[in-house]
């Protein structure tokens, strides 16, 4: 029997053994099953990858700065209508100097009789138009001769003898073009100089209109670096006809500008570069001093082919003493007459040619940006006497 006990002993080992072992290896197998499932989770992130693709929708957007220039530069460009008869289209700009020397003139004329004394009030109103004391005697001084030869008195004969006369004063002989076109790549440069308030620069981007209107191509220099709002506006009239305008930093040298505007005229293959200097009061010493250095630096691309003198019309003869010291610093070779439609008396274009001997190629009759007219002798006349009404 006790050879039994051990056969039953030994199968109770062998039993609790095999359970044992068994008992092991599950919970070994329920791990491993648990590491097969792990990678699908961790993949998840993969699942989420279109996120990542969000850059590349921003990257779209790049071309929005580019729609900040909604309206292309062509569309904002205007076309100035041509200046042929410009000045007789504008002629009733001229109605307050023509009812102080039109009319003054015609009424003393129909009189029926010209007595001395008659002679003397139309001595005064020549003066009074601001024509100027010497011109107003060599006009008056011919007109009489001239009537007492053809033994007339009637008012509309004196009339148009008065007209020749004032026509001859202003010399239509003389060349009133603005030298505007290159020379062998070299853009004709035309310098645009004044006093403090006449409209200097208002009339230089006037004076790029009338150029473009006439079939030009035109570059601005903004060398009136001295007054902050200079370069701006000379850059809106710019804008508004399509013309380049080089400027510099506020305070710049304006000669520096000045020479840049040439360059880069002769880099675009451009006809004119026209360049607006600082206004300055001619008794500015320094200032003329700089007005001279800017046309001896610009000199060294080539010589200045144009100088053209901004006068207010308004200040009648005070603006003769302002013209002439003008003159002794640069060459001038035309006026501007401007605000000639305000409170200014029209004599005062003659007065200015006879004194400098310069001839004016240009009058301001309105603030509109096309009312800067070429000057014609014949037209002004006739809009300042009336002969045309």
């Amino acid at each position: 029997m006790g050879g039994m006990e051990y056969v039953i002993i030994a199968a109770v080992l062998l039993a609790v053994a095999v359970i044992s072992g068994l008992a092991w290896l599950l919970p070994r197998r329920r791990r491993a099953a648990g590491e097969i499932v792990g990678p699908p989770k961790a993949q998840a992130p993969v699942a989420e990858s279109p996120v990542a693709e969000s850059p590349v929708a921003e990257a779209v957007e790049v071309p929005a700065p580019v729609a900040e220039v909604e309206a292309p530069v062509a569309e904002a460009i205007e076309v100035p209508a041509p200046t042929a008869g410009r000045l007789i289209r504008l002629r009733s700009r001229l109605a307050r100097s023509q009812s102080l020397l039109g009319q003054g003139l015609l009424s003393l004329l129909s009189r029926g009789k010209l007595d001395e004394e008659t002679w003397e009030e139309i001595e005064e109103t020549l003066i009074t138009a601001d024509v100027g004391v010497a011109a107003t005697a060599e006009i008056v001084g011919r007109l009489r001769q001239r009537a007492k030869v053809l033994g007339t008195s009637a008012a509309g004969q004196v009339r148009d003898l008065l007209v020749e006369e004032l026509v001859a004063a202003l010399d239509p002989t003389l060349d009133r073009s603005i030298s505007t076109r290159s020379n062998a790549g070299m853009p004709a440069i035309v310098l645009v100089v004044g006093v403090n308030g006449a409209g200097k620069t208002t009339t230089c981007g006037k004076i790029a209109r009338v150029l473009i209107a006439d079939g030009h191509s035109v570059v601005l220099g903004a060398a009136d670096t001295f007054r902050a709002a200079a370069s701006d506006q000379l850059a809106t009239w710019g804008r508004r006809v399509g013309a380049e305008v080089v400027r510099g930093p506020e305070a710049a040298d304006p000669a520096s500008v000045a020479f840049d505007a040439v360059r880069r005229g002769i880099e675009l293959g451009t006809e004119t570069v026209l360049i607006d200097t600082a206004g300055r009061l001619q008794n500015k010493i320094g200032l003329m001093d700089e007005l001279g250095k800017v046309k001896r630096v610009v000199e060294k691309h080539g010589p200045v082919s144009e100088t053209l003198l901004i006068l207010d019309a308004t200040t009648g003869q005070n603006g003769l003493e302002q013209a002439r010291v003008f003159t002794e610093v640069v060459n001038v070779t035309g006026v501007v007459l401007t605000k000639l439609d305000g409170t200014a008396k029209g004599g005062i274009v003659l007065a200015v040619q006879r004194s400098l001997g310069i001839p004016v190629k240009l009058v301001g009759l309105g603030e509109g940006p096309d009312d800067l007219a070429p000057f014609d002798p014949e037209a002004f006349v006739d809009a300042l006497v009336g002969t045309g009404a």
